[in-house]
């Protein structure tokens, strides 16, 4: 125990003295000085100096508190002892508590005032001890066995036991160099690998915790030789890959004409400090098997983390096992491509990705977190763009109307320990349709070509009315002209110096109308032409009823 206490110390200062001085004998008594406390796994140790070498034939007594208890206790290991160095093993007490040491110097019935060390708490204070360790030798391998610091029985680390794990340094006892420094986590039973047969190897152990930072005191070196090359040489690159429901466990071997059989470990037991060698149990249809590989089904193993390992045999000799193999059922799990189903909205497409359906129309994917992977382009381009989704559902907007665009996707485990995915999905391409600016010219380009009909033909009305008001044909019918001969009447819309008066006639058979009556309507023409007016809203009656007489001999002919 001196050896190790003299690796790593932990140092706690004495505080002011405490208590009172003893009132009767002598009076010149000092209290201990450079009080240091030190805590390995369950062992304390309480160092100090003496105060005044003159004075011989002293003893010291520790006393300790804890808050349960408002009385000091006497440690039994520590009372009226002559030398400055105390070990005593950790008292009844909670070790995540505060804990209260003190200390004074005695010589007969004299005592020298008590020094209280600082308060501490015995966990945080602590340093791993080293672990305890055993080797066994193969021709190319060792074997540790690792205890865990502390005994059996330890009160420091009875909530840890299962938390610790240990690094080694390993080297050739021939080289006196340690070539390996501190390797990855190995657990109390481990197996160091490729090493060289008939070869002396050193090496040492530590311990620490997962969560904690703590001082951790190596081991002692051991050293063990490996041994005669085996016949047999264990199989090698283990490998499990999982396709629909199976497991295919598959190895390499350079010999021929072996069996192999393969076993399965919960990774669980490897975390507890006992010797679990005679737990390991044989795969299920992996028994004297021929080949390099063994199939076995998913379901009988739950999700979890394995260990596995194989043997091989040739009737006569057999194989140190392989080199084991960590199996998380999660990073195995053979994920299956989704379906993918795309829907043109427009100049916008709609991605829809659906899961595989297994038994009883249930998901492949609903015990997984997964994110989607998702590969785009346009068919006749070859420039892609990746995104990543969650959503199941989603549109790429904006695209080229009537274009065809392609996708892929695959799906993802979201948890970054299992680093596992699918392959990509088939490929599904579609095409877009016309976009709102294409529908909006077709609609004008239907709506031009059947209006054009309609325009040309208000036109033309339009055209016609303009040259009935504004350029009317001054021309009379024909039959009229045979019998008018004057001059046709001007516009009614131009301004004229004198107003026309229009009359009407009606008739029914020119073929009856005599030349008489014609002679007489021109007279009364001419009549009314001599006729002056200076106002051309004003008539006179005379030409009024000069018109009646007209129309009446007119009629009168007619009838004749």
């Amino acid at each position: 125990m001196s050896v190790l206490l003299g690796v790593t110390t932990v140092v706690l200062v004495a505080g002011l003295p405490g208590g009172s001085r003893s009132a009767a004998g002598q009076t010149n008594l000092k209290s201990p000085e450079n009080v240091e406390v030190y805590i390995i796994d369950d062992t304390f140790s309480l160092k100090w100096n003496r105060s005044n070498e003159s004075v011989t034939n002293v003893t010291y007594s520790v006393d300790y508190k804890i808050p349960e208890i408002d009385n000091w206790i006497k440690l039994p290991e520590c009372q009226y002892i002559t030398s400055t160095k105390c070990n005593f093993s950790s008292p009844d007490i909670n070790v995540y508590e505060e804990m209260k040491l003190r200390i004074r110097t005695e010589k007969g019935n004299s005592a020298s005032p008590w020094y209280e060390v600082d308060p501490f708490i015995p966990f945080q204070k602590a340093h791993i001890g080293p672990p305890e360790i055993h080797l066994q030798a193969e021709d190319k391998a060792i074997i540790i066995n690792i205890s865990p610091p502390g005994t059996e029985d330890s009160i420091m680390w009875a909530m840890e036991s299962s938390s610790f794990i240990y690094s080694l340094v390993i080297w050739k006892n021939s080289s006196d160099v340690e070539t390996r420094t501190e390797t990855e986590t190995v657990y109390t039973r481990a197996k160091i690998h490729k090493l060289s047969p008939e070869t002396t190897y050193c090496l040492k152990v530590k311990a620490r915790l997962r969560w904690q930072i703590k001082v951790a005191l190596y081991s002692p070196v051991y050293c063990i030789a490996t041994t005669v090359e085996n016949k047999l040489p264990p199989p090698e690159n283990i490998q499990v890959i999982a396709k629909n429901q199976v497991y295919v466990l598959k190895w390499d071997y350079t010999c021929e004409n072996m069996t192999f059989q393969a076993q399965w470990l919960s990774a669980y037991l490897k975390k507890i400090p006992e010797n679990h060698s005679g737990k390991w149990k044989q795969i299920p249809n992996c028994e004297n098997v021929r080949t390099t590989q063994c199939v076995f089904l998913q379901n009988r193993f739950q999700k979890g983390i394995y260990f596995i390992r194989v043997q091989a045999s040739d009737g006569n000799n057999t194989s140190f096992w392989s080199e084991e193999e960590k199996f998380d059922t999660d990073t195995q799990t053979l994920i299956p491509p989704p379906v993918i189903n795309l829907k043109p909205i427009n100049n916008s497409l709609c991605v829809y990705i659906g899961a595989p359906k297994v038994s009883q129309n249930k998901s492949v994917y609903q015990h997984y977190p997964l994110i989607y992977e998702i590969t785009f382009w346009e068919n006749t381009s070859n420039a892609e763009r990746k995104i990543v989704k969650k959503r199941t559902d989603f549109t790429f907007p904006d695209l080229k109307p009537l274009t065809a665009y392609c996708v892929k996707v695959r799906a993802v485990i979201e948890d970054a320990k299992w680093n596992n995915s699918s392959v990509f999905s088939d490929t599904v391409c579609e095409k877009t349709k016309p976009g709102n600016t294409s529908k909006t010219w077709l609609i004008a380009g239907i709506c031009t070509v059947f209006s054009i009909p309609f325009v040309l033909y208000v036109v033309k009305v339009l055209w016609k009315f303009i040259l009935y008001v504004f350029f009317p044909s001054g021309k009379p019918p024909s039959i009229i002209d045979q019998y008018f001969s004057e001059q046709p009447l001007k516009n009614v819309f131009l301004s004229t110096s004198e107003e026309q008066i229009e009359r009407c006639f009606i008739i029914e058979n020119i073929d009856t109308i005599s030349t008489i009556g014609i002679n007489q309507i021109d007279e009364n023409r001419k009549n009314f032409n001599s006729q002056t007016s200076q106002d051309s809203g004003n008539y006179s009656y005379e030409d009024e009823n000069s018109g009646s007489k007209t129309s009446e001999e007119f009629l009168q002919v007619e009838t004749m």
